[in-house]
Protein backbone atom coordinates (compact mmCIF):
# COMPACT_ATOMS: atom_id res chain seq x y z
CA UNK A 1 0.00 0.00 0.00
CA UNK A 2 1.03 3.58 -0.62
CA UNK A 3 1.62 5.75 2.37
CA UNK A 4 -1.05 8.36 3.04
CA UNK A 5 0.09 11.96 2.73
CA UNK A 6 -3.27 13.52 3.57
CA UNK A 7 -3.69 12.78 7.27
CA UNK A 8 -7.08 11.13 6.75
CA UNK A 9 -8.03 8.84 9.64
CA UNK A 10 -11.13 6.64 9.58
CA UNK A 11 -12.72 4.28 12.09
CA UNK A 12 -12.56 0.75 10.70
CA UNK A 13 -15.37 -1.50 11.93
CA UNK A 14 -13.25 -4.53 11.01
CA UNK A 15 -10.52 -3.64 13.51
CA UNK A 16 -12.62 -1.46 15.87
CA UNK A 17 -9.91 1.21 15.70
CA UNK A 18 -9.32 4.57 14.05
CA UNK A 19 -6.68 4.11 11.37
CA UNK A 20 -4.66 6.25 9.01
CA UNK A 21 -6.15 5.78 5.57
CA UNK A 22 -3.72 4.47 2.95
CA UNK A 23 -5.37 3.80 -0.40
CA UNK A 24 -4.31 0.81 -2.45
CA UNK A 25 -3.75 3.15 -5.40
CA UNK A 26 -3.83 6.92 -4.71
CA UNK A 27 -4.62 7.45 -8.40
CA UNK A 28 -7.81 5.38 -8.06
CA UNK A 29 -9.34 5.50 -4.58
CA UNK A 30 -12.29 3.09 -4.58
CA UNK A 31 -15.42 3.11 -2.40
CA UNK A 32 -18.58 0.99 -2.44
CA UNK A 33 -21.77 1.82 -0.51
CA UNK A 34 -24.88 -0.35 -0.36
CA UNK A 35 -27.75 1.42 -2.09
CA UNK A 36 -31.54 1.10 -1.82
CA UNK A 37 -33.82 -1.82 -2.56
CA UNK A 38 -36.25 -0.03 -4.84
CA UNK A 39 -39.61 -1.60 -3.97
CA UNK A 40 -40.84 1.66 -2.41
CA UNK A 41 -39.75 5.24 -1.83
CA UNK A 42 -36.61 5.49 0.31
CA UNK A 43 -37.29 6.33 3.97
CA UNK A 44 -35.46 8.91 6.03
CA UNK A 45 -33.23 6.23 7.56
CA UNK A 46 -31.95 5.42 4.05
CA UNK A 47 -30.98 9.08 3.67
CA UNK A 48 -28.35 8.99 6.40
CA UNK A 49 -25.75 6.76 4.69
CA UNK A 50 -26.36 8.51 1.37
CA UNK A 51 -25.58 11.89 2.96
CA UNK A 52 -22.68 10.65 5.11
CA UNK A 53 -20.87 8.92 2.28
CA UNK A 54 -21.60 11.78 -0.10
CA UNK A 55 -19.52 14.05 2.13
CA UNK A 56 -16.80 11.40 2.36
CA UNK A 57 -16.86 11.19 -1.46
CA UNK A 58 -16.40 14.97 -1.61
CA UNK A 59 -13.53 14.81 0.89
CA UNK A 60 -11.75 12.02 -1.00
CA UNK A 61 -12.06 13.98 -4.25
CA UNK A 62 -10.58 17.02 -2.51
CA UNK A 63 -7.67 15.02 -1.12
CA UNK A 64 -6.88 12.84 -4.13
CA UNK A 65 -8.42 14.69 -7.09
CA UNK A 66 -11.86 14.49 -8.66
CA UNK A 67 -10.69 12.11 -11.40
CA UNK A 68 -8.97 9.78 -8.93
CA UNK A 69 -11.96 8.56 -6.88
CA UNK A 70 -14.46 5.88 -7.94
CA UNK A 71 -17.66 5.73 -5.90
CA UNK A 72 -20.06 2.86 -6.59
CA UNK A 73 -23.55 2.81 -5.04
CA UNK A 74 -25.80 0.04 -6.28
CA UNK A 75 -29.52 -0.27 -6.97
CA UNK A 76 -31.08 -3.54 -5.76
CA UNK A 77 -33.89 -4.26 -8.21
CA UNK A 78 -34.39 -7.98 -7.58
CA UNK A 79 -36.00 -8.88 -4.26
CA UNK A 80 -39.07 -10.71 -2.98
CA UNK A 81 -40.54 -7.42 -1.72
CA UNK A 82 -40.22 -6.01 -5.22
CA UNK A 83 -42.04 -9.05 -6.60
CA UNK A 84 -44.86 -8.53 -4.10
CA UNK A 85 -45.11 -4.83 -4.95
CA UNK A 86 -45.31 -5.60 -8.68
CA UNK A 87 -48.12 -8.10 -8.09
CA UNK A 88 -49.95 -5.57 -5.91
CA UNK A 89 -49.65 -2.69 -8.37
CA UNK A 90 -49.99 -4.57 -11.65
CA UNK A 91 -51.79 -7.79 -10.70
CA UNK A 92 -54.72 -7.20 -13.07
CA UNK A 93 -52.45 -6.48 -16.05
CA UNK A 94 -50.30 -9.54 -15.27
CA UNK A 95 -53.29 -11.90 -14.96
CA UNK A 96 -54.83 -10.38 -18.08
CA UNK A 97 -51.69 -10.99 -20.11
CA UNK A 98 -50.97 -7.32 -20.81
CA UNK A 99 -47.76 -7.43 -18.76
CA UNK A 100 -45.27 -10.12 -17.80
CA UNK A 101 -44.11 -10.18 -14.19
CA UNK A 102 -40.62 -9.13 -15.27
CA UNK A 103 -42.08 -6.13 -17.11
CA UNK A 104 -44.17 -5.19 -14.08
CA UNK A 105 -41.10 -5.45 -11.84
CA UNK A 106 -39.17 -3.17 -14.19
CA UNK A 107 -41.96 -0.59 -13.99
CA UNK A 108 -41.93 -0.67 -10.18
CA UNK A 109 -38.17 -0.45 -9.88
CA UNK A 110 -37.69 2.17 -12.59
CA UNK A 111 -40.20 4.50 -10.96
CA UNK A 112 -38.82 4.09 -7.44
CA UNK A 113 -35.17 4.24 -8.56
CA UNK A 114 -35.80 7.49 -10.38
CA UNK A 115 -37.60 8.92 -7.36
CA UNK A 116 -34.66 7.91 -5.17
CA UNK A 117 -32.23 9.75 -7.45
CA UNK A 118 -34.44 12.83 -7.44
CA UNK A 119 -34.88 12.79 -3.65
CA UNK A 120 -31.17 12.42 -2.82
CA UNK A 121 -30.33 15.17 -5.31
CA UNK A 122 -32.67 17.40 -3.28
CA UNK A 123 -30.57 16.44 -0.24
CA UNK A 124 -27.54 17.94 -1.96
CA UNK A 125 -25.89 14.61 -2.83
CA UNK A 126 -23.68 14.15 -5.86
CA UNK A 127 -24.42 11.18 -8.12
CA UNK A 128 -21.98 8.30 -7.57
CA UNK A 129 -19.41 7.52 -10.23
CA UNK A 130 -21.30 4.35 -11.11
CA UNK A 131 -24.79 3.19 -10.11
CA UNK A 132 -25.18 -0.45 -11.23
CA UNK A 133 -28.50 -2.31 -11.09
CA UNK A 134 -28.40 -5.84 -9.66
CA UNK A 135 -30.45 -7.34 -12.52
CA UNK A 136 -27.70 -6.37 -14.96
CA UNK A 137 -25.12 -8.54 -13.16
CA UNK A 138 -26.95 -11.85 -12.69
CA UNK A 139 -25.75 -13.64 -15.82
CA UNK A 140 -22.39 -13.55 -17.62
CA UNK A 141 -21.83 -10.19 -19.29
CA UNK A 142 -20.61 -9.33 -22.76
CA UNK A 143 -18.02 -6.95 -21.28
CA UNK A 144 -16.52 -9.67 -19.11
CA UNK A 145 -17.21 -7.89 -15.80
CA UNK A 146 -17.92 -9.99 -12.70
CA UNK A 147 -21.38 -11.56 -12.51
CA UNK A 148 -23.32 -13.48 -9.87
CA UNK A 149 -23.67 -16.83 -11.63
CA UNK A 150 -19.94 -16.90 -12.42
CA UNK A 151 -19.05 -16.08 -8.82
CA UNK A 152 -21.35 -18.80 -7.49
CA UNK A 153 -19.81 -21.35 -9.88
CA UNK A 154 -16.35 -20.42 -8.59
CA UNK A 155 -17.47 -20.84 -4.97
CA UNK A 156 -18.81 -24.33 -5.74
CA UNK A 157 -15.60 -25.31 -7.54
CA UNK A 158 -13.49 -24.13 -4.61
CA UNK A 159 -15.52 -26.06 -2.04
CA UNK A 160 -17.22 -23.06 -0.44
CA UNK A 161 -20.77 -23.67 -1.73
CA UNK A 162 -23.10 -26.61 -2.31
CA UNK A 163 -26.49 -27.45 -3.82
CA UNK A 164 -29.32 -28.60 -1.56
CA UNK A 165 -33.12 -28.62 -1.73
CA UNK A 166 -33.29 -26.43 -4.83
CA UNK A 167 -30.83 -23.87 -3.49
CA UNK A 168 -27.14 -23.10 -3.72
CA UNK A 169 -25.81 -22.27 -0.26
CA UNK A 170 -22.55 -20.80 0.99
CA UNK A 171 -20.80 -23.15 3.41
CA UNK A 172 -19.85 -20.91 6.34
CA UNK A 173 -17.93 -23.79 7.90
CA UNK A 174 -15.49 -23.67 4.99
CA UNK A 175 -14.22 -20.24 6.04
CA UNK A 176 -12.43 -20.24 9.43
CA UNK A 177 -12.51 -16.42 9.64
CA UNK A 178 -16.27 -16.14 9.12
CA UNK A 179 -17.66 -13.67 11.67
CA UNK A 180 -14.58 -11.44 11.83
CA UNK A 181 -16.46 -8.22 10.98
CA UNK A 182 -19.39 -8.74 13.34
CA UNK A 183 -17.32 -10.59 15.95
CA UNK A 184 -19.81 -13.48 15.79
CA UNK A 185 -17.71 -16.62 15.73
CA UNK A 186 -19.36 -19.77 14.43
CA UNK A 187 -18.34 -22.03 17.32
CA UNK A 188 -19.87 -19.63 19.85
CA UNK A 189 -23.03 -19.18 17.82
CA UNK A 190 -23.60 -22.89 17.37
CA UNK A 191 -22.96 -23.68 21.01
CA UNK A 192 -25.57 -21.39 22.53
CA UNK A 193 -27.84 -20.07 19.82
CA UNK A 194 -31.49 -21.03 19.51
CA UNK A 195 -31.58 -21.14 15.72
CA UNK A 196 -34.07 -23.07 13.66
CA UNK A 197 -31.82 -25.06 11.33
CA UNK A 198 -33.15 -26.07 7.93
CA UNK A 199 -32.43 -29.76 7.45
CA UNK A 200 -30.72 -29.21 4.12
CA UNK A 201 -28.11 -26.83 5.58
CA UNK A 202 -24.69 -28.06 6.68
CA UNK A 203 -24.40 -25.21 9.21
CA UNK A 204 -27.07 -23.02 10.82
CA UNK A 205 -25.68 -19.83 9.28
CA UNK A 206 -25.19 -21.08 5.73
CA UNK A 207 -26.88 -18.58 3.45
CA UNK A 208 -28.51 -18.62 0.05
CA UNK A 209 -26.53 -17.76 -3.07
CA UNK A 210 -29.17 -18.96 -5.55
CA UNK A 211 -32.77 -20.11 -5.21
CA UNK A 212 -35.15 -21.60 -7.73
CA UNK A 213 -38.07 -19.52 -9.00
CA UNK A 214 -41.63 -20.71 -9.53
CA UNK A 215 -43.33 -19.87 -12.86
CA UNK A 216 -44.94 -16.87 -11.11
CA UNK A 217 -41.60 -15.48 -9.95
CA UNK A 218 -38.90 -13.70 -11.95
CA UNK A 219 -35.95 -15.84 -12.84
CA UNK A 220 -32.81 -16.32 -14.91
CA UNK A 221 -31.45 -19.50 -16.46
CA UNK A 222 -28.49 -20.94 -14.58
CA UNK A 223 -26.58 -24.24 -14.20
CA UNK A 224 -28.84 -24.99 -11.20
CA UNK A 225 -32.15 -24.23 -12.90
CA UNK A 226 -34.23 -21.14 -13.49
CA UNK A 227 -33.92 -18.99 -10.39
CA UNK A 228 -32.74 -15.76 -8.82
CA UNK A 229 -29.80 -14.68 -6.67
CA UNK A 230 -29.67 -14.26 -2.93
CA UNK A 231 -29.28 -10.76 -1.55
CA UNK A 232 -25.63 -10.88 -0.48
CA UNK A 233 -24.10 -12.13 -3.75
CA UNK A 234 -25.39 -9.05 -5.58
CA UNK A 235 -23.05 -6.58 -3.88
CA UNK A 236 -20.09 -8.93 -4.15
CA UNK A 237 -20.52 -9.14 -7.92
CA UNK A 238 -21.18 -5.44 -8.51
CA UNK A 239 -18.29 -4.25 -6.34
CA UNK A 240 -15.88 -6.66 -8.03
CA UNK A 241 -17.13 -5.56 -11.46
CA UNK A 242 -16.14 -1.93 -10.91
CA UNK A 243 -13.66 -1.87 -8.02
CA UNK A 244 -11.77 -5.16 -8.25
CA UNK A 245 -11.30 -8.06 -5.87
CA UNK A 246 -10.03 -5.82 -3.05
CA UNK A 247 -10.81 -2.13 -2.73
CA UNK A 248 -10.41 0.69 -0.23
CA UNK A 249 -13.69 1.49 1.56
CA UNK A 250 -17.01 -0.29 1.97
CA UNK A 251 -19.79 1.70 3.66
CA UNK A 252 -23.35 1.28 4.84
CA UNK A 253 -25.61 1.40 7.84
CA UNK A 254 -24.85 -0.31 11.14
CA UNK A 255 -27.75 -2.70 10.53
CA UNK A 256 -25.89 -4.19 7.54
CA UNK A 257 -22.86 -5.47 9.48
CA UNK A 258 -24.58 -8.80 10.05
CA UNK A 259 -25.54 -10.68 8.04
CA UNK A 260 -25.15 -8.68 4.82
CA UNK A 261 -21.61 -7.33 5.06
CA UNK A 262 -20.33 -10.40 6.89
CA UNK A 263 -21.66 -12.58 4.08
CA UNK A 264 -20.30 -10.27 1.40
CA UNK A 265 -16.83 -10.66 2.88
CA UNK A 266 -17.14 -14.44 3.05
CA UNK A 267 -18.26 -15.03 -0.52
CA UNK A 268 -15.93 -12.38 -2.02
CA UNK A 269 -12.79 -13.54 -0.24
CA UNK A 270 -13.51 -17.21 -0.92
CA UNK A 271 -14.33 -16.62 -4.59
CA UNK A 272 -11.24 -14.50 -5.21
CA UNK A 273 -8.84 -16.12 -2.75
CA UNK A 274 -8.08 -12.65 -1.40
CA UNK A 275 -7.01 -11.45 2.04
CA UNK A 276 -9.78 -8.83 2.17
CA UNK A 277 -12.81 -7.61 0.27
CA UNK A 278 -12.33 -4.01 1.47
CA UNK A 279 -9.59 -2.65 3.69
CA UNK A 280 -11.81 -0.20 5.58
CA UNK A 281 -15.40 -0.87 6.66
CA UNK A 282 -17.42 2.16 7.73
CA UNK A 283 -20.91 2.14 9.26
CA UNK A 284 -23.24 4.96 10.23
CA UNK A 285 -25.37 4.72 13.37
CA UNK A 286 -29.07 4.01 13.75
CA UNK A 287 -31.82 6.58 13.36
CA UNK A 288 -34.84 7.12 15.63
CA UNK A 289 -37.75 9.48 15.08
CA UNK A 290 -38.72 11.65 18.05
CA UNK A 291 -37.09 9.17 20.44
CA UNK A 292 -38.74 6.05 19.01
CA UNK A 293 -37.74 3.39 16.54
CA UNK A 294 -39.13 4.28 13.13
CA UNK A 295 -42.06 1.98 12.36
CA UNK A 296 -45.17 2.06 10.21
CA UNK A 297 -47.14 0.65 13.13
CA UNK A 298 -46.14 3.65 15.27
CA UNK A 299 -47.08 6.09 12.51
CA UNK A 300 -43.59 7.63 12.47
CA UNK A 301 -42.34 6.11 9.22
CA UNK A 302 -41.42 8.87 6.76
CA UNK A 303 -40.03 8.72 3.25
CA UNK A 304 -37.57 11.33 2.04
CA UNK A 305 -40.16 12.38 -0.52
CA UNK A 306 -42.82 12.93 2.15
CA UNK A 307 -40.55 15.19 4.17
CA UNK A 308 -39.63 17.21 1.08
CA UNK A 309 -43.07 17.51 -0.49
CA UNK A 310 -45.78 17.14 2.19
CA UNK A 311 -46.64 18.56 5.60
CA UNK A 312 -46.66 15.24 7.45
CA UNK A 313 -43.75 15.92 9.84
CA UNK A 314 -44.05 18.94 12.11
CA UNK A 315 -46.90 20.28 9.99
CA UNK A 316 -44.66 21.59 7.21
CA UNK A 317 -42.37 20.71 4.33
CA UNK A 318 -38.62 20.62 4.93
CA UNK A 319 -35.94 21.82 2.49
CA UNK A 320 -33.49 19.12 1.47
CA UNK A 321 -30.50 21.08 2.75
CA UNK A 322 -32.12 21.33 6.20
CA UNK A 323 -32.55 17.54 6.26
CA UNK A 324 -28.92 17.25 5.16
CA UNK A 325 -27.57 19.47 7.93
CA UNK A 326 -29.72 17.76 10.57
CA UNK A 327 -28.20 14.42 9.57
CA UNK A 328 -24.65 15.77 9.71
CA UNK A 329 -25.00 17.55 13.06
CA UNK A 330 -24.59 14.17 14.80
CA UNK A 331 -21.33 12.24 14.31
CA UNK A 332 -21.92 9.58 11.69
CA UNK A 333 -21.17 6.65 14.03
CA UNK A 334 -23.53 7.85 16.77
CA UNK A 335 -27.28 7.16 16.91
CA UNK A 336 -29.39 10.10 15.79
CA UNK A 337 -32.78 11.25 17.07
CA UNK A 338 -34.50 12.74 14.06
CA UNK A 339 -36.94 15.30 15.43
CA UNK A 340 -38.75 18.51 14.54
CA UNK A 341 -36.61 20.28 17.11
CA UNK A 342 -33.40 19.10 15.42
CA UNK A 343 -34.69 20.21 12.03
CA UNK A 344 -35.59 23.65 13.39
CA UNK A 345 -32.12 23.94 14.92
CA UNK A 346 -30.53 22.95 11.60
CA UNK A 347 -32.69 25.44 9.70
CA UNK A 348 -31.80 28.34 11.99
CA UNK A 349 -28.10 27.47 11.91
CA UNK A 350 -28.07 27.22 8.14
CA UNK A 351 -29.80 30.60 7.80
CA UNK A 352 -27.15 32.27 9.95
CA UNK A 353 -24.33 30.72 7.95
CA UNK A 354 -25.93 31.69 4.65
CA UNK A 355 -26.57 35.29 5.72
CA UNK A 356 -22.92 35.61 6.68
CA UNK A 357 -21.72 33.93 3.49
CA UNK A 358 -23.94 36.19 1.40
CA UNK A 359 -21.81 39.20 2.34
CA UNK A 360 -19.04 37.81 0.14
CA UNK A 361 -19.05 38.62 -3.58
CA UNK A 362 -17.53 35.24 -4.45
CA UNK A 363 -16.26 32.06 -2.86
CA UNK A 364 -12.66 31.77 -1.73
CA UNK A 365 -10.50 29.80 -4.18
CA UNK A 366 -9.31 27.39 -1.48
CA UNK A 367 -11.21 25.30 1.02
CA UNK A 368 -10.31 26.30 4.61
CA UNK A 369 -7.71 23.88 5.92
CA UNK A 370 -9.52 23.75 9.28
CA UNK A 371 -12.52 22.16 7.53
CA UNK A 372 -10.29 19.57 5.86
CA UNK A 373 -8.55 18.81 9.16
CA UNK A 374 -11.86 18.36 11.00
CA UNK A 375 -13.33 16.01 8.41
CA UNK A 376 -10.05 14.11 8.13
CA UNK A 377 -10.38 13.13 11.79
CA UNK A 378 -12.88 10.31 11.27
CA UNK A 379 -15.37 12.66 9.70
CA UNK A 380 -15.79 15.06 12.63
CA UNK A 381 -18.62 17.20 11.26
CA UNK A 382 -19.13 18.72 14.71
CA UNK A 383 -15.63 20.22 14.59
CA UNK A 384 -16.18 21.33 11.00
CA UNK A 385 -19.39 23.10 11.94
CA UNK A 386 -17.61 24.92 14.76
CA UNK A 387 -15.28 26.30 12.10
CA UNK A 388 -18.27 27.43 10.03
CA UNK A 389 -19.79 29.21 13.03
CA UNK A 390 -16.49 30.93 13.73
CA UNK A 391 -16.22 32.07 10.10
CA UNK A 392 -19.80 33.35 10.22
CA UNK A 393 -18.95 35.42 13.30
CA UNK A 394 -15.94 36.96 11.52
CA UNK A 395 -17.70 37.52 8.19
CA UNK A 396 -18.33 41.24 8.67
CA UNK A 397 -14.77 42.09 9.62
CA UNK A 398 -13.32 42.25 6.11
CA UNK A 399 -11.08 39.26 6.82
CA UNK A 400 -12.17 37.12 3.91
CA UNK A 401 -14.08 34.92 6.34
CA UNK A 402 -17.33 35.25 4.36
CA UNK A 403 -15.65 34.04 1.17
CA UNK A 404 -14.11 31.09 3.05
CA UNK A 405 -17.47 30.32 4.61
CA UNK A 406 -19.14 30.35 1.21
CA UNK A 407 -16.50 27.98 -0.19
CA UNK A 408 -16.90 25.61 2.76
CA UNK A 409 -20.70 25.53 2.48
CA UNK A 410 -20.47 24.77 -1.23
CA UNK A 411 -18.00 21.98 -0.53
CA UNK A 412 -20.34 20.45 2.06
CA UNK A 413 -23.22 20.37 -0.40
CA UNK A 414 -25.21 23.46 0.58
CA UNK A 415 -26.58 25.86 -2.01
CA UNK A 416 -25.31 29.31 -1.03
CA UNK A 417 -27.13 30.92 -3.94
CA UNK A 418 -30.41 30.46 -2.06
CA UNK A 419 -29.44 32.93 0.65
CA UNK A 420 -31.37 35.73 -1.06
CA UNK A 421 -34.77 36.56 0.42
CA UNK A 422 -37.75 35.10 -1.44
CA UNK A 423 -40.32 37.90 -1.29
CA UNK A 424 -43.28 35.68 -2.15
CA UNK A 425 -42.42 33.24 0.65
CA UNK A 426 -42.12 36.10 3.16
CA UNK A 427 -45.48 37.54 2.08
CA UNK A 428 -47.13 34.13 2.46
CA UNK A 429 -45.64 33.70 5.94
CA UNK A 430 -46.91 37.16 6.96
CA UNK A 431 -50.40 36.40 5.63
CA UNK A 432 -50.44 33.15 7.60
CA UNK A 433 -49.31 34.99 10.73
CA UNK A 434 -52.13 37.52 10.38
CA UNK A 435 -54.62 34.66 10.12
CA UNK A 436 -53.23 33.17 13.32
CA UNK A 437 -53.44 36.51 15.13
CA UNK A 438 -57.07 36.86 14.06
CA UNK A 439 -57.70 33.40 15.49
CA UNK A 440 -55.89 34.43 18.71
CA UNK A 441 -53.29 31.69 18.18
CA UNK A 442 -50.52 33.87 19.61
CA UNK A 443 -47.97 31.12 20.12
CA UNK A 444 -47.95 29.98 16.50
CA UNK A 445 -47.98 33.58 15.28
CA UNK A 446 -44.93 34.34 17.43
CA UNK A 447 -43.18 31.26 16.06
CA UNK A 448 -43.55 32.54 12.48
CA UNK A 449 -42.26 35.98 13.56
CA UNK A 450 -39.25 34.39 15.25
CA UNK A 451 -38.50 32.19 12.23
CA UNK A 452 -38.51 35.21 9.95
CA UNK A 453 -36.28 37.10 12.36
CA UNK A 454 -33.84 34.20 12.31
CA UNK A 455 -33.65 34.73 8.54
CA UNK A 456 -32.82 38.39 9.09
CA UNK A 457 -36.35 39.57 8.29
CA UNK A 458 -37.76 41.98 10.86
CA UNK A 459 -41.52 42.55 11.02
CA UNK A 460 -43.24 45.79 12.02
CA UNK A 461 -46.93 45.72 12.90
CA UNK A 462 -49.20 48.73 12.46
CA UNK A 463 -52.64 49.83 11.28
CA UNK A 464 -53.88 50.92 7.88
CA UNK A 465 -54.79 54.62 8.44
CA UNK A 466 -57.77 54.35 6.09
CA UNK A 467 -59.34 51.06 7.24
CA UNK A 468 -57.89 50.59 10.72
CA UNK A 469 -56.94 47.01 9.81
CA UNK A 470 -53.71 45.45 11.11
CA UNK A 471 -50.93 45.54 8.53
CA UNK A 472 -47.39 44.19 8.67
CA UNK A 473 -44.36 45.54 6.88
CA UNK A 474 -40.91 43.96 6.79
CA UNK A 475 -37.29 44.72 6.10
CA UNK A 476 -34.10 42.75 5.84
CA UNK A 477 -31.61 43.22 8.67
CA UNK A 478 -28.05 42.08 7.89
Amino acid sequence: MSESTNGLRLYNTLTRTKETFSPIDPDNVRMYVCGPTVYDFAHIGNARPVIVFDVLFRLLRHLYGEDHVTYVRNITDVDDKINARALRDFGAEISGGQLSLNEAIRRVTEKTAQQFRSDVAELGCLPPTVEPRATEFVQPRADGKADMIGMIQTLIERGHAYEAAGEVLFDTGSMPEYGQLSKRHLDEQQAGARIAVDEHKKNPHDFVLWKLSSPEEPGWESPWGRGRPGWHIECSAMSAAYLGETFDIHGGGLDLIFPHHENEIAQSRCAHGSHAMANVWMHNGFLQVEGQKMSKSLGNFYSIHELLETETFGGRKWPGEVLRLAMLMTHYREPIDFSVRKLEEAENTLRKWKRAADTAAASAPDLPQAIVDALSDDFSTHAAFQVLTQLAGEAGEGSGAAASLKRALEFLGFDVSSAQVNQNEVDRAIARRLELIAAKNWGEADRIRDELLAQGIQLKDGKDPATGERVTTWEVKR
